[in-house]
């Protein structure tokens, strides 16, 4: 069964890219603009399955905001890519390196290529979205700009790859969230992956008596994010990713750390997407 996943972006965008490799090739795509209307369209359930969300990346680090937003929502995890972020320098058929004047993309992208546009001398354009750039030199049939984004972007708007792998470091990867509402969400089979909210009190050392039990049940902890709680005067809640064998083993762990917290609300259980 076709599937409609919200993203946030354009079609050809990585976060596209990130939705086939989990639901296949033939998913639909519902594109948002923001992150703040992705997660208002899967959680309406209206002609949308689900989500697929970028929450941290390996150079660039967490997007906070996309934490606060998953927390305030109905959705849960129900799975994980790690995509890795190649970017390819895109030109219409026929355009040749000596013919190209602009280069047009996302400012974190052109970043991400400095090295190898710094040996040219091309004017940087900055815009709101990588496969947008590619979309619109493509609509304008330009022959003097380039865009920067991915192969699928090439691909959908029938750009040519001009320069290939243009991206300064190779071991980029950005971690996304598949998310569904909690009436929608079936138990993932074979989960080996959690991922947990919660918030103690202030007495000396609330957190790590909560770390201690979940280090003592073999659990792996691969991510431990701190939150301000709004209204709160300086209190954070903790978002955890917990890695382990045996589903188990995170049930004891959560049965361990419930008394030494104030609070705390599973996010989603699941396959990590390292594999």
């Amino acid at each position: 069964m076709t599937k409609n996943i919200a993203i946030q972006g354009f079609e050809g965008s990585f976060h596209q890219e990130a939705a086939r490799h989990f639901f296949g090739e033939q998913v639909l795509v519902i594109c948002c603009p923001s992150f703040r209307e992705l997660i208002k369209q899967a959680s309406t359930q209206k002609n949308c399955d689900g989500a697929v969300m970028a929450i941290e990346n390996s150079i660039a680090g967490s997007i906070l905001p996309n934490y606060t937003l998953l927390q305030k929502s109905n959705l849960v995890i129900v799975g994980e890519v790690y995509l890795q972020i190649k970017q390819q320098l895109l030109v219409n058929p026929g355009v040749q390196l000596e013919d190209i004047r602009e280069v047009h993309s996302h400012p974190m992208a052109l970043l991400q290529c400095m090295d190898f546009l710094d040996e040219k001398n091309w004017k940087l354009i900055e815009t709101e979205d990588t496969a947008l750039s590619a979309k619109l030199i493509h609509q304008h049939k330009s022959k003097h700009i380039a865009a920067i984004a991915g192969k699928l972007a090439a691909d959908l708007y029938n750009l040519h790859i001009l320069a290939p792998n243009i991206h300064t470091q190779k071991n980029n990867y950005t971690r996304f969230l598949v998310l569904e509402t909690s009436a929608n969400a079936c138990t993932v089979e074979d989960a080996n992956k959690a991922s947990i909210s919660f918030f103690t009190n202030h007495s000396r050392g609330s957190l790590a008596k909560v770390l201690g039990k979940i280090a003592n049940a073999g659990i792996n902890l691969s991510k431990l994010q701190s939150m301000p709680i709004p209204g709160s005067d300086f209190q954070y809640s903790f978002h955890a990713d917990l890695e382990f064998e045996k589903l188990s083993q995170f049930q004891k762990a959560i049965k361990r750390i419930e008394s030494l917290t104030e609070g705390i609300r599973i996010f989603g259980i699941y396959k990590n997407g390292k594999g």
